[in-house]
């Protein structure tokens, strides 16, 4: 996954609970891209898909508008693209705000940022 900047946010799948996210600071783009995939979690019964949201972040940790899905692939209908796109976008949404350390939220306000979802969610 690229983004805009060049800075790649890695979507791994180790996970962080909710109150791992308040503890400490995210300090980098792989912590980012951790605790994002967290919060993902595919709508019971979703067809097998894809879906990748671009998004910013203020320096606090909140979004800059909506997450906005630029490519989605799904084996299904309309209704369950429909029901993905709306499951991703509510996960990045429930994970906000993030706790950035301050080095990074230095260079984080107004970069954009691509994460890839998927369903199901890889193990």
């Amino acid at each position: 996954m690229k983004i805009a900047s060049g800075i790649v946010l890695a979507a791994l799948t180790v996970g962080l609970s909710a109150g791992t996210l308040s503890a400490e600071p995210l300090k980098t783009m792989g912590e980012v891209g951790s605790a994002l995939q967290s919060c993902w979690g595919p709508p019971i019964g979703a067809a097998k898909g894809s879906i990748t949201l671009q998004f910013s972040f203020k320096r606090d940790g909140t979004l800059i508008g909506q997450p906005k899905a630029t490519s989605i692939r799904v084996d299904g209908d309309a209704d369950q693209r429909n029901k993905l796109v709306q499951a991703a976008t509510e996960a990045v949404q429930k994970c906000v705000p993030l706790t950035f350390a301050p080095k990074l939220a230095d260079g984080m306000a107004g970069t954009v940022f691509t994460l890839q979802l998927a369903s199901p969610k890889p193990q």
